[in-house]
């Protein structure tokens, strides 16, 4: 596949990738090589990682638990004191190797460590290849508010080999489709329906809306790197849905959600908003609710849930002189920013995906 250039940095795919990484570790001549990855990747992918690296480097392995829980201070602080005690400098780099957890740790650390060091990713999981590593965004949570530190910086590239996603349980392939479903849902109706049944998919199918997805985010994100407007677009589905993530996680008679299964319920929410604030198709938005549905399955709200989740709201980096501002649809393909919406109609949105 052909490298995607962005303005900052290229993302390079497959074989090809592992070629201009190593003739970027040649060029650069880093003092040291620190490659980041959890208990999980440091197993499936890191070794695979190793071959395939042809330059004479030094390096060490900085290794982390699984899972969202180690985006936060603690963990930052600990990766901070062992690149100290390594003995990193100005000149050092960190290779982030895993999901979505590790390239935002990752990147954060190292843009933050003596005041920057270069960070590459090479993103393991479906979501980490089409959302989390794309775009330079990095950050931790604040307790159980999602990615609420953090700064915008970028990688020197990325390599997206999608041979790692054999290591990945079905589980974390679907969570990963959820940010594809949203891209297409934001940005290309076409798009949307090809992802509309992957039954018939082939690998060289899955490559080829891989990239299409990147595309598309990265076309997004070069517009507004800052997020001033058209970049908050990629937010659509994340204002319920990552209140419904944080609360989830911290409940304890709740089972946890992958993002993207609390990102696909945050979609059903904003979709049927949108038939109120935006004039969104009714019956496009039972469609997408029953295509939704059909992928991700049920998740059970009880009437006790909905203050809380809302109460999360507060919290949403969109939120502007104290408005929560949600991303609705007028059309697929045609999202609308800054939309204010009232609580009764919230939990109607609720009364509606419960049915």
């Amino acid at each position: 596949m052909t490298p995607i250039t962005t303005q900052d940095y290229t993302i390079f795919f497959n074989d090809e990738g592992y070629t201009a990484l190593n003739n970027h570790l040649k060029e650069a001549n880093y003092s040291k090589v620190y490659i980041l990855a959890d208990t999980n990747t440091n197993i499936d992918c890191v070794p695979f990682f190793l071959a395939k690296i042809n330059a004479d480097i030094a390096y060490d392995i900085l290794e982390i638990e699984p899972g969202e829980e180690q985006k936060n201070l603690d963990i930052c602080l600990g990766l901070w004191e062992a690149l100290s005690e390594y003995g990193a400098d100005r000149k050092s780099v960190i290779i982030n190797i895993g999901g979505g957890v590790v390239t935002d740790l990752g990147g954060f650390v190292a843009s933050t460590f003596k005041r920057g060091i270069d960070f590459i990713n090479i993103p393991t999981s479906l979501l980490a290849m089409v959302d989390a590593s794309i775009g330079g965004k990095t950050g931790i949570d604040l307790g159980h508010l999602k990615n609420q530190i953090g700064v915008i910086n970028t990688p020197q590239l990325i390599v997206v080999d999608t041979s790692f996603l054999n290591t990945l349980p079905q589980l974390e392939m679907r969570s990963g489709l959820a940010e594809m479903l949203k891209h297409g849902l934001i940005h290309d109706e076409s798009y949307w329906n090809k992802l509309q049944d992957l039954s018939q998919s082939t690998i060289e199918d899955l490559d080829s809306l891989i990239y299409e997805s990147i595309i598309i985010k990265k076309d997004i994100v070069e517009q507004d790197p800052e997020e001033h407007g058209l970049r908050k677009t990629l937010n659509y589905g994340h204002t319920l849905g990552h209140a419904i993530e944080s609360y989830f996680m911290n409940t304890d008679d709740k089972k946890r959600l992958l993002h993207g299964e609390a990102i696909a319920v945050g979609i059903i929410l904003a979709n049927y908003l949108s038939t109120i604030y935006c004039d969104f198709s009714k019956d496009l938005n039972n469609n997408i609710k029953t295509i939704l549905k059909a992928v991700y399955g049920h998740v059970t709200f009880n009437e006790t849930d909905y203050a809380p989740i809302i109460d999360l709201l507060k919290y949403d980096k969109k939120n502007e002189h104290g408005n929560v501002n949600f991303v609705l649809l007028e059309a697929i393909g045609k999202p609308k920013i800054n939309c204010i919406v009232e609580e009764k109609h919230i939990l109607e949105a609720f009364n509606f995906y419960n049915m």
